[in-house]
């Protein structure tokens, strides 16, 4: 982390998504309002600004954390992931895939932090129990589909991972 410049500003780097980028950012701002509003990532979702509903989570050299709750000068050097650096357009992610499947994404607004935080889950368990799924999800908050249908996504994606070649 850089020195501030005159008007407190630090110069912060970090890896959004597989792409190094720099931003300028004053020490009270958070990663949340650094990725969307410096660095566009609008995929990232401003929820309750206290980390209980989990809209804004992200991944952070692997680990789902609440970017509102996180200085943006402590993501200095770090790689982050939002639910855009999962997949693309042309090839989405298998737990992408899986919410589609199972009409996990309602209004939308949740799913990105859900996403996450199930692949975070996913890359420690492959197989977790619809109650371990429940659990990683507690400070997720969705009000459209009853978790019912997010639980079958995440639980289908896991077996299909532990089924595949790769795993």
């Amino acid at each position: 982390m850089s020195e501030p410049d005159d008007h407190g500003r630090r110069r912060v780097a970090v890896t959004v998504n597989g792409v190094e980028l720099d931003a300028w950012v004053l020490p009270h701002e958070t990663l949340l309002e650094v990725l969307r509003d410096t660095l566009g990532h609008h995929e990232v979702r401003y929820g309750c600004g206290e980390g209980v509903c989990g809209t804004c989570t992200v991944l952070l050299d692997g680990e789902a954390v609440s970017s509102c709750l996180l200085l943006a000068v402590q993501a200095d050097g770090c790689s982050v992931v939002t639910a855009r650096g999962l997949g693309d357009g042309a090839e989405p992610h298998p737990l992408q895939a899986s919410f589609l499947r199972n009409g996990a994404a309602q209004c939308g607004f949740c799913t990105p932090g859900m996403l996450l935080a199930a692949h975070a889950l996913l890359q420690r368990e492959q197989r977790p129990s619809r109650e371990m799924i429940r659990r990683e999800l507690i400070g997720n908050l969705c009000r459209c589909t009853g978790y019912t249908r997010i639980v079958d996504a995440i639980e289908q994606c896991g077996g299909e991972i532990a089924r595949s070649p790769d795993a």
